[in-house]
This record gives structure tokens, sequence and C-alpha cells, in this order.
């Protein structure tokens, strides 16, 4: 099996274990913990084996990442303005395998990295802002 076929198979087994364990935890904070191992094993495919898809899909799931943390970390302060409600940890789920699909399918990943960011982004002020208001949907 060449390199990069095997690195992608790797990539999309892992996808999938993040989106079982995810779906699995009952905890936020835990939750997001096994999100971030997404963002982990694409980071670690592309050194190995370069493609700018998995450097799009690393960007986009440590953008992500750093967006969910920040609401977690105000929630944790007293800020309950916007909560992480379980549909953004159902959504996650669902670009994380939707995600694996497309990597393994060898096809754009460009539908999966845009459920992933509204989620992320729909935990923001503003995003929820969008979200009260009907614009955005999860």
């Amino acid at each position: 099996m060449p390199q990069e076929k095997f690195f992608r198979k790797e990539l999309v087994s892992e996808l999938r274990r993040v989106e079982n364990l995810i779906k699995k935890e009952g905890n936020p904070e835990k939750k997001l913990y096994y999100f971030s191992a997404a963002y982990g094993i694409t980071s670690r495919t592309f050194r190995y084996s370069f493609s700018k898809d998995v450097l799009l899909a690393d960007f986009a799931l440590n953008t992500a990442y750093v967006l969910l943390l920040d609401r977690l970390t105000q929630m944790k302060g007293g800020n309950q303005t916007v909560q992480l409600e379980p549909e953004h940890f159902d959504k996650l789920c669902e670009g994380l395998k939707l995600l694996a699909d497309k990597f393994e399918s060898e096809e754009n990943i460009q539908e999966p990295l845009e459920i992933i960011l509204t989620t992320a982004y729909s935990a923001t002020g503003p995003g929820n802002y969008l979200r009260e208001k009907g614009d955005l949907k999860l």
C-alpha cells in the first residue's frame, strides 16, 4: 500500500474513533477533549504524507476546537449566555462522520467542513445570535 493510502486509511479510522468517543461521552468537557484528537490526526497525517485537503481539514478542525474551547471556558467562568448543547456535539459527530466518508472515497471535503465550522461558529456570541434569529441552522 503506498504511503499516502496508508496514512489516509489511518486518518479515516481515527476520525471514526473520535466520532464514536464523542457520541458515547456525556461530559461536554470530555467531548471537546476527544474532538481535539481530530485535528491531532490531521496534523500528523499531513506531516507524513502532505495533501492540501488534509491541511485544509486541519485548519478547520483546529479553528472549530478553539471556538468551542473558548465557549466552554466562558461557561465555566460563569458566562451562560450561550450554551454548548447536545445538538452541537451531534452536529460535530455528523461532520466528522461525513469527513471520514469523504476522505475514504477521496471526494470533496467542503460539506463536512462547513458543518463542523458552522456548528462551532454557532457557539459564539454572533453565531448564536444568528441561530436565534433563524439565519443559522444546525
